[in-house]
């Protein structure tokens, strides 16, 4: 999902967060992000991804990304976290618009024993394609549980002078709470076209604690 939630990685432990994200037409995204939770208070990421562009050059990627959390997610209750990063990027069209520095502000809320789940994202980003300006960005998604491992999700998000978009999907624990998948469907609500339509499937992967 891109709208973030009010977690991090557990302490001392690791996880690996990747997905490819192909559009109609119009190439494919990939991505790896792994983060670690080294001394329990803070999640810290740092990955690429790669555009795979037709017609063109193939365009690399750099994000990291610092997370923490004022309150921790509990059932039936809140939590809020802040996070920093940044999204090194050329402007090729329609991938990852050039975002330089982001500040995001998840907030998480959890209902009937956790098998509802919602998050809220407000947030910025500086933005080459905005003349050095900052921009707002927001989110919003959930987590609904079908059974003990399948989840539904689902999400809207945007950024200012850019489409609104939204994804649907499936989220499924092959080992519950160390390694899952999911397959989501998305697409642009709002304003002109810039990506249409999309299709990911992403892996997600969670260590037990190692760290020393």
């Amino acid at each position: 999902m891109i709208t973030d939630d009010a977690r991090i990685v557990d302490p001392k432990s690791c996880q690996l967060e990747s997905w490819v994200r192909s559009f109609r037409g119009a190439g494919t995204e990939y991505w790896a992000l792994p983060g670690c939770n080294p001394f329990g208070g803070f999640e810290f990421t740092l990955g690429p991804a790669h555009a795979s562009l037709p017609d063109k050059q193939g365009d690399w990627k750099t994000l990291w990304q610092f997370k923490t959390l004022f309150k921790e997610l509990e059932t039936n209750g809140w939590g809020w976290g802040f996070a920093l990063g940044n999204l090194s990027s050329r402007p090729y069209e329609p991938f990852l618009k050039s975002k330089e520095l982001f500040v995001n502000v998840p907030i998480s809320a959890s209902f009937m024993d956790d098998k509802v789940v919602m998050h809220l994202n407000i947030g910025g980003a500086h933005t080459r394609g905005n003349s050095g300006s900052f921009a707002y960005t927001w989110g919003l998604g959930t987590e609904i549980e079908l059974t003990e491992k399948i989840y539904l999700i689902a999400e809207t998000y945007s950024q200012r002078d850019l489409p609104v978009e939204g994804q649907l999907g499936i989220r499924y624990w092959i080992v519950k709470d160390r390694v899952q998948v999911d397959a989501t469907v998305g697409t642009e609500l709002t304003g002109s076209v810039v990506h249409g339509r999309w299709f990911t499937i992403g892996l997600r992967l969670l260590s037990p604690a190692f760290l020393p």
